[in-house]
């Protein structure tokens, strides 16, 4: 084995690792690949001869090729912070790969994720590094061009708007099973009562459609949600496929064979407090659904 061999089975161990870093900064599952493949390249350039811990070294080299990106993206004007919903991780019902599993550690939902969208890129970089991987606030300093003590004030800034906005989910995915399939039951009946009765008063719904039916759109409330869900009747329990999407319970709807949404449930106390929807046919058609079952 040569030394870059050697060197691309030692970044070949923590790509993973990278892989969520990215995923967790950029909300987009081919743009974190882009960010790990830059870091290869930088890793390819420089060796790691003089890198004492080289996961660190790495994570920080994703994590200040993200922060450029997200720059690059709100400098263009290309989209707002929160233009868009983030790329669903979907699984069959029966689990995630370990890919995946890797990649959602820590439980990052698409409600989280939606919460960082809304973060300043510097922001964004130093509550991700700190709170979700434990980089020292001494190594983010650096990347974000202020002092640990500012990059600590970041993060903090960061942490509050997350925990004032992000719900936790009930842990028990059986149980979020059986409201999901409560709330498609009721929305395929036209339900209205039934429908409300497993949403939280103050439910919020992000739906995704494309750049070219106006991005996303968000309704909220209960009553408001549900007569949303009564335009879901299309869907038959034989078109909605259960799914794991970011590790909750949610459904993949399909259309003569082809998926038509994903849809991600997050439940709290019993009831579902957000339903996030991606059914933009062309980010659709990126993702990785074939081997979803019924």
């Amino acid at each position: 084995m040569n030394d870059r061999e050697f060197l691309a089975d030692r970044f070949e161990a923590h790509r993973g690792h990278l892989k969520a870093v990215a995923y967790r900064m950029l909300g987009s599952l081919s743009e974190a690949e882009d960010a790990v493949q830059e870091a290869w390249l930088r890793l390819s350039r420089t060796g790691s001869g003089d890198v004492e811990n080289l996961a660190g070294w790495l994570t920080t080299v994703v994590g200040r090729v993200c922060l450029d990106m997200l720059r690059a993206r709100t400098s263009r004007r290309e989209e707002s912070l929160e233009a868009r919903m983030p790329d669903p991780v979907v699984s069959p019902a029966s689990g995630p790969d370990p890919e995946q599993a890797a990649l959602l550690a820590d439980s990052v939902g698409l409600a989280l994720l939606v919460v960082l969208e809304s973060l300043t890129p510097a922001e964004r970089l130093a509550f991700v590094l700190h709170d979700m991987f434990a980089v020292p606030f001494e190594e983010i300093a650096p990347l974000v061009g202020r002092s640990p003590g500012t990059a600590r004030q970041l993060a903090s800034r960061a942490r509050r708007r997350v925990r004032g906005a992000a719900p936790v989910p009930d842990p028990d995915l059986a149980r979020q099973r059986e409201i999901v399939g409560a709330f498609i039951a009721a929305a395929h009946r036209g339900d209205f009562a039934a429908l409300v009765a497993v949403l939280d008063p103050d439910v919020v719904l992000r739906a995704d459609a494309g750049a070219l039916t106006g991005g996303l759109a968000e309704v909220r409330g209960a009553a408001n949600v549900a007569g949303q869900a009564l335009t879901f009747r299309r869907y038959s329990p034989s078109t909605a496929h259960s799914a794991l999407v970011n590790g909750l319970a949610g459904v993949v709807n399909t259309v003569d064979g082809r998926p038509s949404a994903v849809m991600s449930f997050t439940i709290t106390d019993g009831r579902i407090v957000e339903i996030d929807i991606l059914a933009d046919p062309e980010r659709l058609a990126g993702l990785d659904l074939a081997v979803l079952g019924d």
